[in-house]
């Protein structure tokens, strides 16, 4: 698909708005402690303002559910902004209010305006036709650079399009960018092509998995969603997480893959505990025999080996979601050591966002990626085949 580009706009010394996703996560103290997706989001704020430009940028955090919340203010985003553009970033007190359109009216170009949260306005979320005209009201020009909730039909994403013609919208260059590898992916992947999917549950990853079976040569299955697998063959899973309604699809999933000629990998040993906890008494046990009110939490050695040899002649690697409970560290170890391999192999390498994109910054990998996507719910949409709200409207129509 091809997008409105950015660089078709006239944007001299116009006033333009940008959908970012600054939704960073921060520690107990209110620090940003990943600003990976502020720095995605430079280039674009960077072009505007090369082109004389009026900036105004858009966001949310976090979930106050229409509330004006303290905790998450922008004012730590505006600050880490400032560092980046190495400019001032004046941070407006509300989002439509008097104070956000005043300063959004008087805003002289090469200046950057950032409005507050904007899910402290209960509308944006419910896609408000009001919310997203006042939002449209502020600027001449409207660009979606924000990939991360661009799989969601809200205000400053899907409904302010309609208020633009499409000679005043565009995508920014990390949505273009997100867009562009991901449809690449799916369409002409040098091969041969393998997917690693993981997560906690198949529901999650069913239509996902379903869409990427005619394109991979090879699909890796790890973490919680494996155990559905393993019921489904039969094996004794002690107390592990299980969505038995989804048996019958596991199984219609490891059918079509055989058919397909896909080879289909599921964990050959786990690593078992009692309970989730970091005093847990944990074991190495077959796939086939985890006792009785024991959980597999993370993929055993024999997996990590057996998963290093099936990924050793691939040429394109897709990873969406984690080998097992990587959030502590006892349960971490086959994850860890599959970003590693993962990293250091010769393949295109991508990491669709949400946990996945977590885990391999925590261990240090990031640079040694292809592509990590910034968007978790939105990269996996896209592997099902969805186009999304967000995109849509910046489709060029032929």
């Amino acid at each position: 698909m091809e997008l409105l580009n950015i660089k078709k706009l006239d944007l001299a010394d116009k006033k333009v708005f940008i959908r970012c996703d600054f939704n960073v996560p921060m520690d107990e103290f209110g620090n940003i402690s990943d600003d990976r997706r502020i720095r995605s989001a430079v280039s674009t704020i960077n072009y505007c303002l090369d082109q004389d430009c009026a900036v105004i940028l858009a966001s949310h955090l976090g979930r106050p559910e229409g509330e004006v919340v303290e905790k998450y203010t922008l004012a730590p985003i505006a600050r880490r902004l400032q560092q980046l553009l190495k400019r001032h970033v004046e941070l407006a007190l509300d989002v439509v209010g008097d104070d956000a359109m005043q300063k959004a009216k008087n805003l002289p170009r090469h200046e950057v305006l950032l409005i507050e949260n904007l899910r402290y306005e209960s509308g944006e979320t419910k896609n408000d036709k009001k919310l997203a005209k006042k939002l449209a009201s502020m600027a001449e020009f409207y660009i979606n650079d924000a990939f991360g909730v661009s799989h969601r039909a809200h205000s400053s994403v899907a409904g302010i399009t309609e208020f633009f013609d499409d000679e005043h919208k565009a995508s920014g260059f990390l949505l273009q960018r997100e867009i562009d590898f991901f449809s690449k992916l799916m369409n002409k992947p040098t091969r041969p092509f393998a997917a690693i999917i993981g997560g906690s549950k198949v529901s999650g990853k069913l239509e996902a998995l379903t869409n990427l079976l005619p394109i991979v040569d090879k699909i890796f299955i790890g973490g919680g969603m494996a155990f559905t697998f393993l019921k489904q063959m039969g094996y004794n899973i002690g107390a592990s997480l299980v969505e038995d309604d989804l048996l019958q699809e596991a199984q219609k999933v490891m059918d079509e893959a055989k058919k397909l000629g896909v080879k289909f990998y599921l964990p050959v040993d786990v690593i078992a505990a009692e309970k989730f906890s970091a005093d847990a008494v944990s074991k190495i046990v077959t796939s086939q025999e985890i006792p009785d009110n024991w959980m597999g939490l993370d993929i055993g050695p024999a997996t990590v080996r057996l998963y290093r040899e099936g990924l050793n002649d691939v040429q394109t690697v897709l990873w969406n979601g984690p080998m097992g409970v990587y959030e502590m560290e006892k349960f971490a170890r086959g994850s860890s050591k599959i970003a590693h391999f993962v990293a250091d192999s010769y393949a295109t390498t991508v990491v669709g966002g949400g946990d996945t994109a977590d885990l391999v910054q925590r261990i240090g990998l990031d640079e040694e990626i292809s592509f990590i996507s910034t968007g978790g719910g939105a990269s996996l949409e896209l592997l099902e085949g969805k186009i999304l709200p967000g995109v849509s409207p910046l489709i060029i129509k032929k």
